[in-house]
């Protein structure tokens, strides 16, 4: 007797009527006299053409499409070559002139370009091409562990820039706790502190971390020992709110620095070596709510004083004061905080053997994200009390690029997608946006019924999870805005969350106490 399949579940039968759908909308929605339309590419770091000018049909001008033919134009034929590419308008028509993009293309030239009446068939339109991360993170799916440990809510929670096995949280109970991700279990636990744990954050390369909080003291470990590296860097009179490490491409051999941001209005940065202060940076009228260090050598800092404050890292001077938010400055967010926050650590697990190999290949990876037609530019966004935010470029102008407008409550975290081209902002009122690098709006990710908290992107730009008031975690596509995946599981309110640089695993704390990691 021939083995029979068994019936498609309720899920696949689902799946199934959805893709169907999809494909029969995609059918009927251009017009039957389309006609084709010429196309041209630009590479997005170097703002160089990729070959000529194409003839299109419409129909077929989809981004799966465009991804194949860029491929093929620069000799990549076999589907292990291929790289998938990410295309936007490009505002611009020669090489002279300057290339700026603004709107991206979400499924195909007609419904992104043609239908808005943006451009008509009879123009030559301008692409500029981004490639995406060339390895693919699976979305997470199950907790995979749920640890208790803390004595008090937990406040904060970092990976390791070197790997997904090492975690570190800090809490309400005094203390720091490392954790290891693979067993699931407890490694040490970090204590000193006599107040909450506000901040963690490991260096770039891996080897210290560093904790700060409301005993006004910021202190160093080991994360193999555990072992308190020398005594607390002691100076603010307030709580610490933000840490900021030095880039590592920027430091020097074995003395690396340390920002650190204060209610009491100022922001020191620290000889992590000596333990000694370098410079205090006093301009700040107001509590300091974040701070940055950019990968060109310059320090960002937020305030309730409504301004963003931009300083020299070597010489501890003000360059430039930001004002256009009408309310306390939550959270900032640079286009290179990803691989500033990696270093030279990437996907695949291999790290250089020498210290100068490091540094090179840090700044190698900084240097691709950062450039942006040929010229290296760090793009700064600011979240408000005031229900705004203001995307910045503080190389070129200390006027704002663009004002993000559509929360109805205050939005209190922004981060970049890891390759630049994503911003995603998380509010009070419930609601996620996506906006693109320029700034347009993309998408309002609906689906948490309390407060959005934060939100963390998979290494490879694809992919967001959020934490929320209302107990759960969320996984949203980026591409198209869809809720992926519904992560119940906390028994109370999620503080902290956080996606491994290398994609394999999500970790989460909050008011329940219990760190929990989450896997495909």
């Amino acid at each position: 007797m021939a083995t029979q399949l068994p019936p498609p579940t309720k899920k696949q039968k689902v799946a199934e009527a959805e893709r169907a759908r999809e494909q029969q909308h995609i059918a009927d929605s251009f017009p039957p006299d389309a006609g084709t339309i010429r196309v041209r590419f630009f590479d997005e770091s170097s703002g160089d053409p990729i070959g000529g000018t194409f003839s299109v049909a419409v129909i077929d001008a989809t981004v799966k499409n465009l991804e194949l033919l860029v491929n093929r134009l620069l000799g990549k034929e076999s589907a292990s070559e291929r790289i998938p590419y990410r295309f936007s308008l490009i505002n611009g028509s020669s090489e002279g002139e300057s290339l700026t993009s603004n709107i991206d293309v979400v499924r195909d030239l007609y419904h992104s370009i043609l239908e808005p009446r943006i451009k008509s068939t009879e123009e030559v339109i301008n692409l500029q091409c981004k490639p995406q991360a060339v390895f693919h993170v699976r979305s997470i799916s199950r907790c995979a562990s749920s640890i208790p440990g803390h004595g008090q809510p937990i406040l904060a929670a970092q990976f390791s820039p070197a790997s997904s096995n090492r975690l570190v949280t800090g809490a309400g109970d005094n203390t720091a706790r490392i954790w290891d991700c693979d067993s699931g279990t407890p490694l040490y636990t970090l204590k000193g502190h006599n107040s909450w744990v506000l901040v963690v954050s490991w260096s770039p390369d891996a080897s210290v971390i560093a904790t700060a909080g409301m005993d006004n003291t910021i202190r160093l470990w080991n994360p193999e020992t555990a072992r308190l590296l020398g005594s607390p860097l002691k100076g603010h009179t307030k709580w610490i709110r933000s840490l900021a490490w030095e880039p590592y491409h920027l430091q020097l051999p074995r003395k690396p620095r340390l920002a650190s941001a204060s209610k009491d209005s100022t922001v020191r940065i620290w000889d992590v070596t000596s333990r000694r202060v370098e410079f205090v940076l006093s301009g700040h009228a107001e509590s300091v709510s974040c701070v940055l260090w950019g990968g060109t050598g310059k320090i960002y800092t937020s305030s309730h004083d409504k301004t963003i404050k931009i300083w020299d890292a070597d010489k501890g001077v003000l360059l430039d004061t930001l004002t256009a938010h009408a309310h306390w400055i939550n959270h900032l967010a640079l286009s290179t905080d990803f691989v500033l926050r990696t270093a030279f650590h990437d996907h695949t697990g291999k790290s250089p053997q020498s210290d100068e190999e490091k540094r090179i290949k840090a700044k190698e990876r900084f240097v691709k994200v950062a450039t942006v037609n040929g010229i290296i530019s760090e793009r700064l966004v600011s979240a408000s009390n005031d229900c705004t935010i203001y995307l910045w470029d503080p190389a070129s102008s200390t006027k704002p690029v663009t004002r993000l407008l559509g929360h109805q409550q205050q939005v209190n975290h922004v981060s970049f997608a890891p390759d630049g081209k994503l911003i995603c902002s998380a509010a009070y009122d419930n609601h996620l946006k996506l906006w693109n690098a320029s700034g347009a709006f993309l998408f309002t990710l609906r689906g948490h019924v309390g407060p959005v908290y934060m939100a963390s992107f998979s290494g490879d730009s694809r992919l967001l999870v959020s934490a929320s008031k209302d107990n759960t975690l969320k996984v949203w596509d980026c591409a198209t805005g869809k809720l992926k995946e519904d992560l119940p599981g906390h028994k109370d309110e999620v503080f902290a969350v956080d996606w491994s640089p290398d994609g394999k695993m999500v970790a989460s704390g909050g008011k329940d106490r219990a760190v929990k990691l989450w896997r495909h």
